[in-house]
């Protein structure tokens, strides 16, 4: 893979592209294939990537899917090292990884992974079965089993911290979010800390087969989780799940799609234009990507720019600092 970016372009008088793009990139340095890591079955991680791995294929003609990984700390390992040529992460475990506090490569600095968009904020919340009485955080019983999804997972990386935070004593169990959920139904665990983007689908699926518990983050443990960590308040809406009766009050931490920063200029200005510009194709493979718009590209305070994500946001009126781009 070249380290000099190609910014030659052909005029072609037609489309080479199903988008109706007039001008046809060089696809001459082009991959053959492409990889995206995602997390988890269940997880929203693996429904968003493998549909919007799937769009950017059919409409750029290049093979493509997504592979189940651990998360945002072994995605971010991943495209450093060129294993995958892209990646979803949150900003939590990214800013760690760029400053070489990755729990996979610690003291290496992984600053060959370069941003490409934005994509929706990770909510953190907990679900229990109701018939477990446990209606508040602390309610939680010392010695709970809690699930906090895959190793090294966003979820596994941040959630157990908050419990410490907030004294809760517990039990630490990983697994996938669709295992975690059978096991919640089993009686094998007593509570799942999710951290996924909403509708997370292994909690639609749990609210269809049970009756469960959200719970929300009181004032007071709102206030100790944000002074504490990378996430903000944010508002899971009542119409987001059946077992809601009004919004829940959580805590987020944004995501973004990452990219090899030794691909290609073209090929990443390409993706980019086409996910940027295509909100609606986007929704219909998540519902999460209702944030995955272009506005919201200033959350990225951590992870230089790829120069073809970098283009085509200062094309369309973004500006992008030139430090922050590789």
């Amino acid at each position: 893979m070249s380290n000099r970016l190609n910014h030659t372009f052909i005029a072609l008088t037609a489309t080479a592209l199903m988008t109706g793009s007039v001008l046809a990139q060089d696809r001459s340095d082009w991959p053959e294939n492409f990889t995206v890591g995602t997390a988890s079955q269940g997880g929203t991680y693996f429904a968003y990537g493998s549909g919007w791995a799937n769009f950017i294929a059919e409409n750029l003609g290049v093979s493509g899917g997504a592979e189940i990984t651990g998360g945002p700390v072994q995605n971010m390992a991943l495209v450093h090292t060129g294993d995958l040529g892209f990646g979803l992460v949150t900003m939590g475990p990214a800013r760690e990884a760029a400053d070489g506090n990755s729990p996979l490569m610690p003291g290496m600095k992984m600053d060959n992974v370069c941003a490409m968009f934005p994509m929706y904020q990770t909510p953190f919340s907990i679900t229990v079965l109701a018939d477990s009485g446990i209606t508040s955080i602390s309610d939680i019983p010392d010695g709970a089993r809690i699930g906090f999804g895959p190793a090294g997972s966003t979820s596994d990386s941040y959630f157990p911290r908050m419990m410490d935070t907030l004294g809760v004593e517990y039990e630490r169990r990983n697994g996938s979010w669709s295992d975690l959920g059978g096991q919640l139904q089993d009686g094998l665990i007593d509570v799942v800390a999710f951290a996924a983007g909403i509708p997370i689908p292994a909690v639609s699926q749990l609210e269809v087969q049970s009756s469960i518990n959200i719970i929300e983050f009181n004032d007071q443990e709102l206030q100790a989780v944000t002074d504490a960590f990378p996430v903000s308040p944010f508002s899971i809406p009542e119409s987001t799940y059946q077992s809601l009766s009004d919004d829940s009050q959580a805590v987020s931490m944004w995501n973004f799609a990452t990219a090899n920063c030794e691909l290609p200029e073209s090929f990443v200005y390409e993706i980019t234009r086409l996910t940027m510009e295509n909100n609606d194709k986007m929704v219909s493979i998540h519902k999460a990507a209702r944030t995955s718009v272009p506005e919201n590209y200033v959350n990225n305070t951590v992870l230089p720019w790829h120069p073809g994500a970098a283009r085509w946001f200062t094309e369309n009126g973004y500006a992008i600092e030139p430090d922050m781009i590789k």
